[in-house]
């Protein structure tokens, strides 16, 4: 095939994908298989190898191709992207029809009501009928430029289709970005699997994938839109919203098709009660429905306030209570090793929360609850923090449900899987990638190593990256591994390199909690090291020694023998010891050197973990329980029943301001 020839086979293969395009991502109509589309795909990419001067921006070959960004530059939006007011119940949407009318000074209003979607918002612009820029909403007046990110999502088309009406030289749309509920499900049991922080919910995940500054990353994501505003047009009249939609819907921009156009309120009405009954069916998360005005002339009389028009209103659903479905069970790996089975939930509220996911803790709770993919459960939040399954309804099991079991191998690591108690327990270690990642986050927080900087995104980006294999490479980071990383310049690396600097000064008791070892907490790290002062001796302590240091029981000092059992435990802090880590304990005496204090209620000045800090800092030891060995009991509000006791005792009762005094 000769160039000439070439140029005609390319522009017909192109054609040819764009449509393929807007069969199967706007119409859901497919006419080939995913085979023969791979076909025509792959002999443009062929074509445009061989002829590289034919490529042009537009092509469907260049969907990825972009270098990462440093980070996202601000655009200034056509127009404001502006929020919408809300309903919640049908006599303010009642209200918004009756202003409406009396504004106007007319008896009946045609509305367009659309689904509400939950996702991120977007403006795209179209120059001559092709792609030239697209930003996220932002503060409604300027958004970040994630032109490249948006051109990888497969719905949005690169050139507008003018089969039926022949494109504007210049359109700005708006519209949203979502991941379906199922795609959502399956990046986020991929997140776990690989030892990662899943999201929270599928706008989080949709928000969360367009802002990588790596658009191959955004790519990677299974990201869909819908389009539903023009929110500029050069050389077509618009005269309404219903016309604008199918407008967009000719021009291949994906509209939602459960959009509808009322003729009154009351028709609104009824189609809210419908989509929140279909709600559940579809498969996208959708909050509420939008009313909007649908002729533009009134729209315009009508006007906007500064963060919203006037002519437009959300009208939500009451949010899902409590009860919700099983999408899956995956194991989550731990840093001590422990694997914990999560349930990956349709989103659902809990106590004003929405929750995707809810610890099933371990085998015996599931078999216990009999808890099966698939079913239907009623999830709670532990202490109203950590959500979990608390009932399984089986009435509404269909017999497609299925029985869970843990797994024999890693799912991150694939090392074997060996019964603990009741709990399952990886063997990699360190090796493990999940394991490790833990292990960093917590030897870098801030009660233990306490390295500013040194959070779970870098963590992840450090591991990932391959700058980190072992937590002693911290101590060996160089500003030149940090600055070649997205959103790391040279002063947010001095800061990070600083801080791991800093951290080598904290002493025993931080570093002994840092090293994680299973059933020793801040608390007992700091009798640890009061007792025995420097590593070594810890290290090589025995069980009766260990025994006798004051609320060290069996299951306590087996842990501590075990962990330093472990050959390469002990390589990593002789490592550790290179880098400059002090591990010696140094006498703290300081104005509470000797008293004892417990805390109850809730403190105003303080956190709880500030006050017990500031004691220790002054010499003071923290008891987590009333005896009379305790000196004073700090009370704050609402205190609980360990108020009563210290009264039954006699001990010493102050009150925060008098705690203040005594610590200032």
């Amino acid at each position: 095939m000769d160039k000439e020839e070439a140029v005609k086979r390319i522009e017909w293969l192109r054609k040819e994908i764009n449509r393929h395009n807007y069969l199967y991502y706007v119409l859901n109509k497919p006419e080939i298989s995913d085979e023969e589309y791979d076909k025509l795909m792959q002999e443009l990419i062929s074509l445009e190898r061989k002829y590289p001067d034919l490529i042009t921006p537009d092509s469907p070959t260049q969907r990825v191709g972009a270098p990462p960004a440093k980070e996202f530059k601000s655009v200034r939006h056509v127009k404001p992207m502006l929020s919408l007011d809300t309903a919640n119940d049908i006599e303010e949407v009642i209200a918004f029809d009756k202003r409406v009318k009396k504004e106007l000074g007319i008896n009946e209003v045609e509305y367009v009501a659309e689904p509400k979607m939950d996702g991120l918002s977007v403006e795209l612009i179209y120059e001559n009928g092709k792609y030239v820029k697209g930003s996220t909403r932002g503060d409604g007046i300027n958004g970040e430029d994630v032109t490249e990110n948006i051109r990888t999502i497969r719905a949005v088309p690169l050139v507008l289709r003018e089969e039926e009406v022949k494109p504007p030289t210049f359109l700005a749309v708006r519209g949203e970005v979502i991941m379906h509920i199922e795609d959502f499900e399956k990046f986020n049991k991929e997140l776990i699997e690989k030892g990662e922080e899943p999201m929270a919910n599928p706008r989080n995940a949709a928000s969360g994938s367009l802002r990588r500054l790596d658009p191959r990353e955004t790519a990677s994501r299974p990201l869909d839109i819908f389009f539903y505003e023009i929110m500029r047009v050069d050389g077509i009249e618009v005269k309404n919203q219903w016309q604008a939609l199918d407008l967009l819907k000719k021009w291949g921009l994906k509209t939602n098709p459960h959009s509808i156009k009322c003729g009154n309120i009351e028709e609104v009405i009824k189609y809210h009660e419908e989509m929140s009954k279909k709600r559940e069916e579809l498969s996208y998360e959708i909050d509420g429905i939008v009313i909007k005005v649908n002729e533009i002339r009134h729209q315009i009389l009508l006007g906007e306030k500064t963060r919203s028009p006037r002519w437009a209103i959300a009208y939500k659903f009451p949010p899902r209570k409590e009860e919700t479905q099983i999408m899956d069970i995956v194991v989550q790996v731990g840093r001590t090793g422990i694997l914990t089975p999560v349930a990956l939930l349709k989103p659902v509220d809990v106590k004003g929360v929405t929750v995707s996911r809810a610890t099933l803790h371990n085998e015996d709770y599931i078999k216990q609850k009999d808890v099966r993919i698939g079913d239907w459960v009623k999830v709670g939040r532990a202490g109203d923090v950590i959500p979990e399954v608390m009932e399984v309804i089986k009435e509404r099991r269909t017999g497609k449900e299925k029985i869970f079991s843990m797994p024999s191998k890693c799912p991150v690591c694939g090392s074997n899987v060996v019964r603990d108690g009741a709990y399952y327990r990886c063997t990699g270690g360190l090796s493990c990638i999940s394991q490790l990642k833990r292990s960093i986050v917590h030897f870098a927080s801030k009660r233990a190593m306490d390295i500013e900087g040194l959070g779970g995104k870098t963590v992840d980006l450090l591991v990932d990256k391959g700058i980190i294999k072992r937590v002693s490479d911290i101590y060996k980071i160089k500003k030149e591994d940090l600055t070649k990383l997205p959103r790391f310049a040279d002063k947010s690396s001095e800061n990070l390199l600083e801080g791991i600097e800093k951290s080598k000064e904290r002493g025993l008791a931080r570093f002994i909690y840092a090293l994680g070892i299973p059933n020793v907490g801040e608390h007992m790290a700091r009798l640890l090291a009061e007792r025995f002062k420097d590593i070594d001796t810890l290290i090589n302590a025995k069980e009766e020694e260990l025994m006798g240091v004051p609320e060290i029981g069996p299951e306590t000092a087996s842990s501590i023998i075990n962990f330093f059992k472990e050959e390469k435990n002990r390589e990593e802090i002789e490592e550790l010891k290179k880098c400059g880590v002090k591990m010696k304990y140094e006498e703290e005496i300081g104005k509470l050197s000797g008293l004892t204090f417990v805390f109850t209620g809730e403190l105003k000045r303080f956190t709880r973990e500030e006050a017990k800090e500031i004691v220790e800092k002054l010499g003071g030891k923290i008891a987590n329980s009333v005896s009379k060995k305790v000196d004073y009991v700090v009370v704050g509000e609402k205190p609980g029943s360990k108020y009563e006791k210290a009264r039954e005792l006699g001990l010493k009762i102050i009150n925060e301001e008098e705690f203040e005094k005594m610590v200032s």
